[in-house]
């Protein structure tokens, strides 16, 4: 990717650009492109995979993704899944599935500025506890 590539913001901060890590930033990935899309999701698996209520993800296009820091660990899920995280601290980074071969779903926690993250529906929302509330208007 150039530069006439990409789409600048006012403050000079690459818009077209995404850039996270793990907790003790040892796995940094940096991924350019517009997200393909952005979503809570609230399937058991998710839930587990991450210990929380709810995850949030952003996904973009493999094309434009890489792995700048230290390689992470991966876990075969289910089927065609595979979870990745740091192997030293845990963090929970990224979901790739062979259902969406062109993406990578990033946790938008791991966003280096989680604010960027703008999530546009709740996935499998049937699964979701009771005890997280879906106030926010959000398609299901």
């Amino acid at each position: 990717m150039n530069g006439r590539d990409r789409v600048e913001k006012e403050d000079g901060a690459d818009a077209s650009r995404w850039r996270g890590h793990c907790l003790c930033g040892a796995v940094t990935w940096e991924a350019a492109g517009k997200a393909v899309w952005q979503a809570h999701c609230h399937c058991e698996s998710c839930r587990r995979a991450t210990g929380s209520g709810i995850a949030t993800f952003v996904a973009v296009p493999r094309d434009g993704f890489a792995w700048t820091g230290a390689e992470p660990a991966a876990y075969a899920s289910s089927p065609g899944v595979t979870r990745r995280f740091c192997g030293t601290c845990g963090s929970p980074l990224s979901y790739e599935s062979a259902e969406y071969p062109g993406e990578v779903h990033l946790y938008a926690a791991s966003l280096d500025d989680p604010a960027r993250a703008q999530p546009e529906k709740h996935a499998f929302w049937e699964e979701h506890v009771p005890w997280i509330a879906g106030g926010d208007g959000l398609p299901r």
